[in-house]
C-alpha cells in the first residue's frame, strides 16, 4: 500500500528520529573516525537559529535507563533530530549549529564528529575546523579530536598552527605504535601546498624524538623525506645521515637514502652501505632492493654480490634467487644461472610460498620459464627451450613465450614459420599491432635477411612517417645493407622528428667516427648525445670511439675505461681494447678482450676487430 504525503513524513521522521539515537548510542570517542574531504573551502560557521518549543513528552525510563542514566533529554533529542532534518532538507548551516549545540552541552564526542561532517560536507573549512577545537576544548583528552583538527589545518594549509596539535599527538602515541605514525605524518604533509613550511614544522614538533636514540633514525626519516618531497634533496640526505648518526641500529634512514643514490648525490649511498656492513642479517627486502637500484645503475657485479648475501643468509626467500639468477645469466654464467632460477621455481611452487599474490607468482614463474628456455637456446637444445616454453600459460606470458618460440624457430632455419608464430599473436590495441610488427622486423634482422628488414620497414615508415622508432630502426638496417647516405638521411629525419632524442645523435656521429670521416662534425653530434644522456654507457662508448679517431688517446682511454667499468659489454669491450692496443698496453688489451669474448663470443664489433689486428686471445 501507497504511503499517504503526511505517511511519508512521518516516516522520515522516524528514521531521522532512530539516527539521532544512533548518533547518541555510544558517548566515547569513536575508534576510527571519518577522515575529512580534502577538498575544503573557508567560511564562518552560521548563527544557530532560535530553539524550537519542545512538545514531545519525555519517555518513562526504563530498569536500564534507571540503571545508567542519559543525558539525552527530550530536549536535546529534538535539538538532534532539528539538526538532521534541516541538514537534509538542504539547510547544513542550521543543521551544523544544532548538532554542534547538543555536542557540547551531551560532551559526546560522535556528535562533535557529527558536526565536522556536516561543515565538511557543505564545504565549510573554518566551521569544520571550530568543531574540531570546540571538541577539543570540551574533551581535552580526546586523541581523534586533536587528530580531525590536524587534518583539517593541512587541509586549509594552515601548516604553522599544527606544531602543538602534532607534538600532543605524538607525546600521546605509544613507542609501538610510533613507527605508524611517523608514516601517517609523512603521508598527511606531503599534501600540504607549501612542502618547505610542512617540513620545517614537521621537524620543530619532532624535536624532541630527532634526539631519541630509539626513535631519532625514524624520526629523522620521516622529515627527510617531507624535504625530499619539497624537492630539498640535500636536506634530505642531511637528515639520512643525522638520522643514522642517532641511531645507527634503525633502518629508516637507509631506505630513505636508497631512493637517493644517484651519481649526482654521492653521500647516499655509504649510508646504505655502512648500515649492510654493520648488520649482515639486515632485513633482506632491504638488500634486495639495493641490489635492484645497484641494477637500474649498471652496476651489476655489486648487485650479485648483495644477492649472493641474502641467498646466502635467506636462503629459503624465492625471489633474490630469480634476481641473481638473471644477473648470472647476463654475466653469462649459464650453470649458476640455471641452478639460480630452478631453485626459484621450486621455492615459489613450495606451500610456504602459496599465500603470496596468485598473480605475480604466476608472472614470475614464467619469467623464470623463459630464462630458462634462453638458457638452453645458448647451448642450441632447442628441444629442451621448447619444454621449458611450454610450461607458460596465461594470456599476459603466451605473448612472451611466443615471441620466444619464433626466435627458436628462426635459430633453426624455420624463418617462414617463425614469421607465422608472430603474425599469429593477438591483436588488442594498435601498440600490440607495432609490437608484433617490430618483433617480425627484429627476426629478420637476426637472420641477416636486412633487404627484406628494410622493405618491411620502408612501407611501414611511408605509411607512418611521423614514428621516430621506425625511422630509426629503417636507419639502422639501412647501415647493414650499406646504404649509408640513406641511413645518414633517415637519422637527420629522426633528429628533425625527435630532437630530444641521444639515439639519432648518438648513431650519426658514431657512423661517422667509424669511417673517419667529419670528426669534429661527429664529437659535436655525439656531445649532443651525452648532454640529453650523461649516463648512457654506449654514449660514453661512441664519445671516447671519437676521440681515439681524433687522436686524443689519454682522453679516450679515460672515457672508455669508465663506460667498461659502467657496463662491461663485449662491444664497448672491443674499442677499449683496441685503445690500449693502438696505445702499446698490448697484455690490457687482450685482457679485455677475454673478457668480452666470455660474454659473447659472437658480438659482431668484438669478431671484426680481432680479426682486423689478427689477435687470438
Amino acid at each position: 500500500m501507497n504511503f499517504s504525503p503526511r505517511r511519508h513524513r512521518l516516516a522520515a521522521a522516524a528514521s531521522l528520529a532512530l539516527i539521532a539515537c544512533a548518533i547518541h548510542a555510544q558517548t566515547s570517542d569513536p575508534a576510527a573516525p571519518t577522515s575529512p574531504a580534502p577538498v575544503i573551502e573557508r567560511s564562518a560557521p552560521p548563527k544557530p537559529p532560535a530553539r524550537p518549543r519542545v512538545v514531545a513528552a519525555a519517555k518513562p525510563a526504563s530498569e536500564a535507563d534507571i540503571a545508567q542514566p542519559s543525558a539525552l533529554t527530550a530536549d536535546l533529542f529534538y535539538e538532534i533530530l532539528m539538526g538532521e532534518l534541516t541538514t537534509r532538507s538542504g539547510d547544513p548551516g542550521s543543521g551544523y549549529a544544532l548538532v554542534l549545540d547538543a555536542a557540547r552541552r551531551l560532551r559526546d564526542g560522535k556528535l562533535f564528529q557529527r558536526a565536522v561532517e556536516i561543515a565538511l560536507q557543505s564545504r565549510s573549512g573554518d566551521a569544520a575546523l571550530a568543531a574540531a577545537r570546540a571538541w577539543q576544548e570540551t574533551l581535552p583528552t580526546s586523541r581523534d579530536a586533536r587528530r580531525i583538527e590536524l587534518q583539517i589545518l593541512i587541509a586549509l594549509n594552515r601548516i604553522s598552527e599544527t606544531v602543538e596539535p602534532l607534538r600532543a599527538e605524538v607525546a600521546a602515541t605509544s613507542q609501538v605504535e610510533r613507527p605508524l605514525l611517523m608514516a601517517v605524518i609523512a603521508r598527511n604533509y606531503s599534501r600540504a601546498a607549501d612542502k618547505k613550511l610542512a617540513a620545517s614544522v614537521v621537524e620543530q614538533a619532532l624535536s624532541d624524538e630527532l634526539k631519541s636514540p630509539t626513535m631519532g633514525g625514524l624520526a629523522w626519516a620521516t622529515v627527510g623525506r617531507l624535504r625530499l618531497n619539497a624537492g630539498d634533496a640535500s636536506g634530505a640526505l642531511e637528515a639520512a645521515r643525522k638520522g643514522q648518526e642517532v641511531d645507527p641500529a634503525s633502518d629508516a634512514p637507509v631506505a630513505l637514502a636508497l631512493e637517493m643514490i644517484d651519481p649526482g648525490q654521492p653521500l647516499a649511498e655509504p649510508i646504505v652501505t655502512r648500515y649492510l656492513n654493520t648488520n649482515p642479517k639486515a632485513a633482506p627486502d632491504l638488500r634486495i632492493a639495493y641490489a635492484r637500484v645497484l641494477v637500474e645503475n649498471r652496476r651489476y657485479a655489486d648487485a650479485t654480490t648483495q644477492l649472493q648475501a641474502v641467498t646466502s643468509s635467506r636462503p629459503e626467500l624465492a625471489e633474490p634467487w630469480l634476481l641473481l639468477g638473471s644477473l648470472q645469466m647476463q654475466a653469462k654464467q649459464d650453470a649458476a644461472a640455471e641452478t639460480s632460477i630452478k631453485r626459484f621455481i621450486e621455492l615459489s611452487n613450495s606451500p610456504s610460498n602459496k599465500d603470496t599474490d596468485a598473480a605475480d607468482r604466476k608472472r614470475s614463474v614464467s619469467q623464470a620459464y623463459l630464462a630458462l628456455s634462453q638458457l638452453a637456446e645458448r647451448r642450441k637444445d632447442y628441444a629442451a627451450a621448447e619444454r621449458w616454453l611450454s610450461r607458460i600459460d596465461g594470456a599476459d606470458e603466451m605473448v612472451a613465450a611466443q615471441t620466444r618460440r619464433a626466435a627458436l624457430l628462426a635459430r633453426q632455419g624455420k624463418l617462414p614459420q617463425a614469421r607465422e608464430v608472430i603474425r599469429a599473436l593477438p591483436e588488442r590495441t594498435a601498440e600490440d599491432k607495432k609490437q608484433k610488427f617490430l618483433a617480425e622486423v627484429q627476426l629478420l634482422r637476426d637472420a641477416k635477411q636486412y633487404q627484406a628488414a628494410y622493405d618491411m620497414l620502408a612501407k611501414a615508415s611511408a605509411e607512418s612517417p611521423d614514428d621516430a622508432d621506425l625511422v630509426y630502426d629503417q636507419a639502422m638496417v639501412a647501415e647493414k645493407l650499406n646504404r649509408l647516405d640513406d641511413m645518414e638521411r633517415l637519422l637527420r629525419r629522426l633528429i628533425a622528428l625527435k630532437p630530444e632524442s641521444q639515439n639519432g645523435y648518438n648513431a650519426l656521429g658514431y657512423s661517422f667516427a667509424d669511417r673517419k670521416i667529419r670528426l669534429d662534425e661527429a664529437r659535436t653530434l655525439i656531445q649532443k648525445a651525452v648532454q640529453l644522456a650523461p649516463d648512457d654507457p654506449f654514449i660514453a662508448d661512441s664519445l671516447g670511439w671519437v676521440e681515439f679517431r681524433l687522436g686524443n688517446m689519454d682522453e679516450a682511454i679515460r672515457i672508455l675505461e669508465a663506460a667498461y667499468k659502467t657496463r662491461p659489454d663485449p662491444e664497448i669491450g672491443a674499442h677499449f681494447g683496441e685503445v690500449l692496443w693502438s696505445a702499446g698496453q698490448k697484455d690490457r688489451a687482450v685482457t679485455i678482450w677475454k673478457e668480452a669474448l666470455l660474454s659473447d663470443a659472437e658480438n659482431e664489433t668484438l669478431q671484426e676487430t680481432l680479426k682486423r689486428l689478427r689477435v687470438k686471445p
